[in-house]
């Protein structure tokens, strides 16, 4: 019968020809994705594209991960960002458990360099729904079959369910670089990385290594330096601080919303937002804020920076201008001494709200006891300057203790926290 031949037809071609649809977000180890070929994989839901490309069509090709539904071509990865391919010939494969990408004269410019060589099955490279690339046992696809990850080494973004912060297991620590400008993907100035050799992890944005912003320690909600990033409806943030690792997340509750965090050559750290109705990407916050009270260590110690005051840098109460005459030129690069010495007993203390927490990096956390606790913990060391909870969240709980300077501080308007000054009797008043 002719049209049971032509239906049956139909279909074949119709599979044949959406066959791709089948496996399109994954690389087998038979396969190889080229320049020349344009194939591209492309991720469950469809919102993450890899492929190569070659920005303000220069003689430099990357292999890119990208939103493929928005207008402009937003890039939330690169492979080989410090080793570009010279011309339109690049070859992406699978060799000896590895992803490799091969240059004209099929010499390695990149490739994820793994070592393990046990895997019974063969390997395959999958682009996930949320963005990962990954290489995995064929065999098995949950995460804990994955042998690489484009998430440990990000480039200038983190995108939901990527961390940002340390494995400790393996040593692992996971940053952002920024590009070096806005057309070439290649590491450049910037960074921010999660610094965990103190009392309190917190994280820096880095310049060529200096340190330029601090985020202030997590608090139970946010970071404290960063008070912009507040709850929303559609985004959950989650700071893990235990024996495998310290580090930062967030996950979206709306898969219609994308949001990111990026570092921009520029050198400021952003959350950036689209909605099914935005025309471009919505700037949500951006870290430092302001460049007088933002920048590290504005204020010398025992000093706070203050928008609001006719001179930014402001002595804590019971503290006084190591040097006047600086300090009225506006100058408030000597900092603050206190008008009495510490007594050792009978000292107390003053309330600071709405504090950005001084640096945390010779302090002690204690997070199983609460304030009144804390306080008396503080009294019994004579060399304890301050104290703050480790959680604002039901009321406060925890406990960090400052001995040494206090430096790198701020007020906000309505955010940040409260911190309480050890001072001698004297200045109580």
């Amino acid at each position: 019968d002719n049209s049971y031949t032509f239906s049956f037809l139909l279909v074949f071609f119709v599979l044949i020809l959406f066959r791709p649809a089948f496996s399109i977000n994954i690389l087998s180890s038979a396969e190889s994705l080229t320049i020349s070929s344009n194939r591209t994989l492309v991720s469950p839901g469809n919102v993450f594209e890899l492929g190569f490309f070659t920005p303000n069509s220069s003689s430099r090709w990357y292999l890119w991960i990208w939103y493929k539904k928005l207008p402009d071509r937003t890039y939330v990865w690169v492979a080989n960002r410090d080793n570009p391919l010279s011309n339109s010939i690049g070859t992406l494969k699978i060799s000896n458990m590895n992803l490799v990408l091969l240059d004209q004269s099929n010499k390695s410019v990149w490739s994820t360099n793994l070592t393990r060589g046990n895997e019974r099955s063969p390997v395959l490279a999958e682009l996930l729904a949320n963005g990962n690339f990954v290489i995995r046992d064929s065999n098995n696809n949950d995460a804990s079959g994955f042998l690489w990850q484009s998430f440990d080494f990000p480039t200038d973004t983190l995108l939901p369910e990527m961390k940002l912060g340390y494995y400790l297991k393996t040593g692992l620590n996971r940053f952002l670089t920024s590009w070096r400008n806005f057309d070439d993907p290649s590491s450049g100035e910037f960074s921010y990385k999660l610094d965990t050799q103190r009392g309190m992890p917190e994280f820096y944005l880095l310049k060529d290594g200096l340190q330029g912003h601090r985020s202030g320690p997590w608090n139970g909600v946010q970071f404290s330096g960063i008070p912009e990033d507040q709850k929303l409806s559609y985004m959950v943030y989650n700071f893990t601080e235990d024996s495998e690792e310290v580090a930062y997340t967030f996950r979206m509750t709306n898969n219609s919303i994308y949001s990111r965090i990026q570092i921009s050559s520029e050198g400021f750290l952003e959350r950036l937002t689209w909605t099914p109705t935005s025309i471009a990407w919505n700037l949500f916050w951006s870290a430092p804020v302001d460049l007088k009270c933002d920048v590290y260590k504005a204020c010398e110690p025992y000093s706070y920076c203050d928008l609001n005051t006719s001179r930014v840098c402001n002595c804590i109460q019971g503290f006084k201008p190591l040097n006047v005459q600086q300090w009225d030129l506006r100058d408030g690069s000597s900092g603050c001494i206190r008008r009495t010495r510490l007594s050792c007993s009978g000292d107390g203390f003053t309330m600071m709200k709405n504090m950005k927490l001084p640096e945390t990096m010779n302090a002690i956390v204690d997070r199983s006891i609460g304030v009144k606790e804390c306080e008396k913990r503080c009294l019994s060391y004579c060399n304890c300057t301050a104290f703050a909870s480790t959680d604002i969240r039901d009321g406060g709980t925890g406990c960090v203790i400052w001995t040494g300077e206090l430096e790198d501080m701020r007020t906000y308007f309505a955010e940040g926290q409260d911190l309480y000054v050890r001072l001698a009797a004297a200045d109580l008043v």
